[in-house]
This record gives C-alpha cells, sequence and structure tokens, in this order.
C-alpha cells in the first residue's frame, strides 16, 4: 500500500514538473522559432532545441535510462522514413534524445496538449486523425512536403500503443511514401519502455532501462520491385526479431 502511494506521489511531482517546465521551454521555443524562420525553413534548430527538451525528462529522472546502439547508421545528410514498434509515451522522449532531424507523424490530439502540443504545431509535425480519409491524404501531403525538403519523417506503423509490447500489424502509410517518394527506409527497434509507462497508466512504475537499437537503413534500391504490403511486412518481422516480448514463449 505505502509502495503504491510513493510511486502515485513520484508520477503526481513528475507530471508537475513536466508541465511546470514547459511554460519556460515553450516561450524559449517560441522565440527560436521567431527569430530562425526567416532562414531556417526546416526548423531544424527548433527540434533540436525539442529535442534538448524532451531529453531532459529522462537525463533528471534516475529511474530512466536509456541505450543507444547504431547511432552511427544515421547519416546526418540523408533523408529516411523512420519507423519502429510503439509500446509507451516514454517512447516519444527515448526518440528525441537520438538528436537526428525529423518531423513526427501523431495523431491530432496530443497537439491539443497545452505547451506541448503547441510546440509540436510550431515544428510543423504532422497531425493525423485516426479513421479519417481526409486527414490520412492531408497526412501523405505534408510528409512529402517535409520529406522533399530533406526532413526526415518518424511515424510509428503500429498506430498506436501496445498494451502487451508485443507488436500491433503495421499499417502501410510509411512504406507507400518510402515508394513513392524512393527514400530510405530507417528501422528502430526499442525495447523497455513499455515497463515505464505502460498504456493506460501514468503511474511510476519503477526502475527502467529502455534501449533504443537502430537497424541498418533499407535502401530504396532493394525494395523497387516489391509492394508496399510486402514491405510492410518484411520491415514488421524486421523489427519484430529484435523486440523481447515478442521473442518469450
Amino acid at each position: 500500500m505505502l509502495n503504491s502511494l510513493a510511486n502515485r506521489l513520484i508520477a503526481i511531482l513528475y507530471i508537475t514538473f513536466v508541465f511546470t517546465s514547459s511554460t519556460v521551454f515553450f516561450l524559449i521555443a517560441l522565440l527560436i522559432r521567431l527569430l530562425t524562420y526567416p532562414f531556417d525553413r526546416r526548423l531544424w534548430l527548433l527540434h533540436q532545441f525539442t529535442c534538448f527538451w524532451a531529453s531532459l525528462y529522462i537525463w533528471i529522472f534516475p529511474p530512466w535510462s536509456v541505450t543507444t546502439i547504431g547511432r552511427d547508421k544515421i547519416d546526418p545528410g540523408k533523408t529516411y522514413i523512420i519507423v519502429s514498434n510503439h509500446q509507451s509515451l516514454v517512447d516519444i522522449l527515448v526518440a528525441f534524445t537520438l538528436f537526428t532531424h525529423f518531423k513526427w507523424v501523431s495523431k491530432a490530439e496530443i497537439f491539443l496538449i497545452p505547451l506541448i502540443g503547441w510546440n509540436m504545431i510550431l515544428n510543423q509535425y504532422v497531425r493525423l486523425e485516426r479513421g479519417s480519409k481526409t486527414s490520412i491524404k492531408a497526412m501523405y501531403s505534408r510528409c512529402t512536403e517535409h520529406l522533399q525538403k530533406g526532413s526526415s519523417v518518424y511515424l510509428f506503423p503500429e498506430g498506436t500503443r501496445s498494451t502487451s509490447g508485443k507488436m500491433r500489424p503495421f499499417k502501410e502509410g510509411a512504406f507507400v511514401l518510402a515508394k513513392r517518394l524512393g527514400l530510405p527506409i530507417l528501422p528502430i527497434v526499442i525495447n523497455g519502455s513499455k515497463n515505464a509507462v505502460p498504456k493506460n497508466s501514468l503511474n511510476f512504475h519503477g526502475s527502467t532501462r529502455v534501449q533504443l537499437e537502430i537497424l541498418a537503413p533499407i535502401e530504396p534500391t532493394t525494395f523497387v520491385d516489391t509492394s508496399a504490403a510486402e514491405l510492410t511486412l518484411q520491415v514488421q518481422e524486421l523489427i519484430r526479431a529484435r523486440v523481447a516480448e515478442e521473442q518469450q514463449s
């Protein structure tokens, strides 16, 4: 009982700190946006600041640790379709620790969160309303614009977080984009984040070690003759083979 109350208190204090500090960080982000807009059309500097903002919430919280494997596989001069499995809200913070330039594709509700959602709007991240064909079409259009300007795009092909850690079927959107634009796919595997903030919970669940593994990019020349559906399954199985929960009997 006491342990449960302590975990709840830690969660409340952490969430309070996140939203309190976000007030200051959002004002800084707004200033960066105003000062750099004339010459930083991709909003690279604003995204780098957002990476710092998000990473800080990992760095200052000792129970959460992140280990990154394969960072050298990312070529900062290339534009990628980045895809990964999705276990937890913490995945977003973890992905920002890469400090590589990308635009998120995220569900529309996240953009409504005060300060954090507003910063997503400043960064011109891409919103998506589930089940809306109009929104899906707009998502493809916005992603195409960003990719053609040299900004990578990060998507969770599962569409939503897993409750068990085992992967949901991938949707084809990311892979349609990769084929349509002839861009490399950068697969990323996230392990351990499910234990930090499981779906449908904002409570503290003890110490968590998260591993972020960047796999070798899949070059477009290798999937020219592969359908989007086949490519989706191939990348899904590539990532599945590295997810811990998928290896448990």
